[in-house]
């Protein structure tokens, strides 16, 4: 009697874990949802209180109606382009040193640290971009102010590292060592086994870690408000990168609470939260799609 009334009460616990993990995963694409019918209900209605030649537009006006929001998405696009280009070479490489190359002790002191990396406020390299970055920038470039796209840049692949050399690292690790001797045994060196086998091997990982950095760049908010110059003008060349730019994130940020609710230019704002949803989706479902077309031709080649 004792073992069944035991049985039964083991039953109705795992029956409730069960249907919790079950809730907490479903949970997930509900708030996703919820958030995105939030921002369509609050942002769809710009589309029929603002003219479409508005929109594109080359002007960022609010108090005079004008409501062009391509400076703001190519201003966005050149500091998380940027941002990439410093993140993902030196997160790949530390990822690689740190889980390949250094020494155990070394190891032991890195990882925390780029741990501690990963949380310091946003907020706080904000007030280092500003106090550091973009004075010594404005003289060593010879440029008419430090408050540019570049320096956007700098800070937010800074920002990005952290998050890279996680994901890569962990993902390097869980490489077998098998991989390794066999690539040591057929005479292969040590850089020839980390570029054309480890790397390789972890694929799926190392992309999901990159594409975790510009989600983490394009979605930061203070640091680019704080060193960016804040100036809504249009990001056409090269050379926009060491000028004033004003981003997305940074205009909602600026913006949102001095605006009146319901108003058009508060519809706008949260047309741009649309935009940079669909953004991040769509960086998500690339990176998904990547990722499982790896996993699926190592099963084919497996098999």
């Amino acid at each position: 009697m004792t073992v069944e009334h035991h049985g039964k009460s083991l039953n109705w616990r795992e029956f409730i874990i069960t249907r919790a993990i079950k809730a907490s995963g479903y949970s997930a694409i509900v708030f996703v949802l919820l958030i995105f019918f939030f921002l369509m209900r609050e942002g769809l209605p710009a589309l029929g209180e603002v003219e479409g030649s508005n929109f594109v537009s080359l002007r960022w006006y609010p108090i005079e109606a004008m409501f062009g929001i391509l400076p703001l998405i190519t201003g966005s696009l050149i500091v998380t382009i940027g941002a990439a280009l410093i993140a993902v070479p030196f997160g790949i490489g530390t990822a690689v040193y740190i889980s390949e190359i250094a020494p155990r002790w070394m190891r032991e002191i890195l990882k925390p640290l780029v741990e501690l990396l990963g949380g310091l406020p946003s907020v706080v390299l904000g007030f280092l971009g500003i106090l550091v970055v973009s004075p010594n920038l404005r003289i060593f470039l010879d440029l008419p102010t430090g408050l540019t796209a570049f320096t956007g840049s700098l800070l937010l692949g800074g920002i990005a590292v952290p998050t890279v050399v996680s994901v890569a690292e962990d993902a390097l690790d869980s490489v077998p060592r098998a991989y390794r001797e066999g690539a040591w045994a057929l005479g292969a060196t040590k850089w020839q086994t980390i570029w054309r086998v480890t790397l390789p091997a972890a694929k799926s990982g190392v992309l999901t870690a990159i594409m975790l950095g510009v989600g983490r760049a394009i979605g930061e908010t203070m640091t680019v408000m704080m060193v960016t110059g804040n100036a809504p003008v249009l990001a056409t060349s090269l050379g926009s990168l060491f000028s004033p730019v004003r981003t997305m994130t940074a205009t909602i940020a600026a913006e949102m609470g001095e605006v009146a609710n319901g108003s058009v230019h508060y519809h706008t704002l949260f047309l741009i939260g649309i935009i940079l949803f669909l953004i991040s989706l769509t960086v998500n479902v690339i990176a998904s799609s990547v990722v499982f077309r790896a996993k699926k031709r190592a099963e084919r080649i497996l098999s």
